[in-house]
């Protein structure tokens, strides 16, 4: 009953939800962040928290709606701010550079994660009972921090890139992996897919990777649209079963 409580969230995000969300300032050196913490009412037991990495726009309503909740079922919530105050981008183009620089300064991504994780600890949630979410470029991010083996006992991609530059060597991940996957997600080719599972083996990762049929990316986000011919659109199928998917994760590494 509450995952159907929180589909419906993704349609209409009330204000009310939005506003149990409290702004956190905090910093990278001189580059100020902005994020977002969600603490429960009612904890459950050992205060887990859920480090919720957004899409490539910034902080948005579909992350907002996940970190509400995610705290209403009772998990410490803690959006990141990876861009930083005064670089959210205003359209798909400045997005990309945004997201782009980060794909490739892999260092400065996972450093970013890791500010916003201290936070997440600094409002209340478990230091050792943390999962790692991320959407789209988001969900790249969680792996990144996989592959940095930052303290968290998972990590769940929704729809995210999985390449990363061949250059950069395999090492062991120690965080389980969760991969929820658009099926026809024109944006994530064969090849990347192939190098990131031979990746998880070489790692001797614990992971697993779901396709979701018919597909594409930004399947979760209501916003996106439903022409699976642009490449990214809605699924509900698709984003009620990996919603499932992901509290039953959270369930067995938390």
């Amino acid at each position: 009953m509450k995952a159907k409580l929180f589909l419906l969230s993704l349609i209409v995000l009330p204000i009310v939800m939005q506003a149990q969300l409290k702004d956190i300032p905090y910093s990278d050196g001189n580059q100020k962040l902005n994020g977002l913490s969600g603490v429960p009412k009612t904890s459950l037991k050992d205060k887990p928290g859920i480090l919720i990495l957004p899409a490539w726009m910034g902080i948005d309503d579909h992350a907002k709606g996940s970190a509400t909740q995610l705290m209403d079922l009772g998990y410490h919530t803690f959006i990141a701010d990876i861009y930083g105050e005064g670089n959210k981008p205003s359209n798909p183009k400045e997005a990309g550079q945004q997201a782009g620089f980060y794909k490739k300064n892999t260092n400065d991504y996972q450093r970013r994660i890791q500010l916003a994780l201290n936070e997440l600890v600094k409002q209340g949630a478990n230091p050792d009972k943390i999962v790692v979410i991320g959407y789209c470029f988001g969900g790249t991010g969680a792996i990144e921090a996989a592959r940095a083996n930052i303290k968290v006992k998972g990590v769940v991609s929704f729809h995210g890139g999985l390449g990363k530059d061949v250059t950069r060597p395999n090492g062991p991940i120690t965080p389980r992996v969760l991969v929820l996957h658009g099926a026809d997600d024109p944006f994530v080719p064969q090849e990347e897919i192939e190098q990131f599972q031979n990746e998880m083996r070489v790692a001797n990762a614990d992971w697993e990777m779901v396709y979701y049929a018919n597909a594409v990316h930004s399947f979760t986000n209501i916003n996106s649209g439903n022409d699976n011919s642009k490449g990214a659109a809605y699924n509900e199928k698709a984003a009620k079963r990996s919603w499932i998917a992901m509290l039953e994760f959270l369930k067995q590494v938390l």
